[in-house]
């Protein structure tokens, strides 16, 4: 492993991030900002939030794009669109959608999922604290990426579309995904503290994982919070740790602030004094750490 590791001042660096950060600029470029006025109604924002975990794949534009598509096409109501709209009609609704490999069939089948779950059960948090409860919170995991798959559901709902499987990996399954979408929702699900929405409120907060995409990892790795190269559960796992060493009760209250500091552009993942120089991290960076300020 990689001997760089974070400095004694990190915890202050990302306090002093967080603090500075531009909060309802980025919330309009995150998937969550069309999550959020749905949070009244606890089964419709839980629905909501379930499609836009799944889409949220590739940029930011194309994201927001394909959530906001998904919401015309389901009336603005995600509880509606999962238990009460007409098969038939949704299928047609749903016939020309795409989002990179996502399509509309395979979306049209998790409504029926969701459908026949909500008919039994008034949340998603039942069926991820059964796994949670056995397995830790990868068990939790585990347990959501079944209940989605459809896995109980088969002989009831016919089998899924193509590469339906596959959009609900597991921790406990190789390759030990690190399950980005899925750890992020449930992070939208318990954090109770802006942005997220708290709508679960018995799984702790302190038992999250990060949801470790792109951004997150490479600032991760550049900061000393994992010496994995490659993201994986395990890198999840090391990255969540090095955070619960911060902040025990709210681990992961960094991760929306370090993800859109990527996005934004605000890390450049080069040496660029212009841009770096003012970033509080930029003592603990792999890329400036015993080097000049010249670039």
């Amino acid at each position: 492993m990689a001997a760089h590791r974070p400095t004694p001042q990190l915890p202050e660096h990302l306090e002093a991030l967080y603090r500075a950060f531009p909060f309802d600029r980025s919330l309009a470029e995150d998937p969550i900002s069309a999550v959020r006025p749905l949070a009244r109604d606890p089964r419709s924002a839980e629905a909501a939030a379930v499609f836009a975990a799944l889409l949220a794949i590739g940029n930011t534009t194309a994201i927001r794009g394909a959530v906001g598509h998904l919401g015309e096409i389901a009336d603005g109501d995600f509880g509606g669109f999962v238990s009460r709209m007409a098969p038939a009609e949704r299928r047609r609704r749903l016939r020309s959608f795409r989002h990179r490999w996502i399509r509309g069939d395979q979306v049209d089948y998790l409504a029926r999922v969701l459908g026949a779950y909500y008919a039994a059960h008034s949340s998603l948090e039942e069926t991820f604290l059964d796994g949670y409860v056995a397995h830790g919170f990868a068990g939790g995991i585990d347990a959501l990426a079944q209940t989605l798959r459809g896995t109980t559901l088969r002989r009831r709902l016919g089998p899924a579309p193509r590469g339906y499987t596959a959009l609900f990996p597991s921790p406990l399954e190789m390759p030990r995904s690190p399950c980005k979408r899925l750890t992020l929702f449930v992070r939208w699900m318990v954090r109770d503290r802006y942005p997220d929405l708290g709508l679960w409120h018995r799984v702790p907060a302190g038992e999250l994982r990060v949801p470790l995409d792109l951004h997150v990892h490479w600032i991760a790795y550049h900061i000393g919070l994992t010496a994995r190269k490659s993201r994986s559960w395990a890198a999840v796992e090391e990255v969540t740790e090095a955070l619960r060493r911060i902040d025990p009760l709210d681990p992961i209250r960094y991760d929306f602030v370090l993800c859109h500091t990527g996005i934004s552009g605000d890390c450049p993942k080069e040496r660029d004094l212009a841009v770096c120089g003012p970033c509080t991290l930029r003592p603990d960076c792999l890329m400036w750490r015993g080097r000049s300020g010249a670039t």
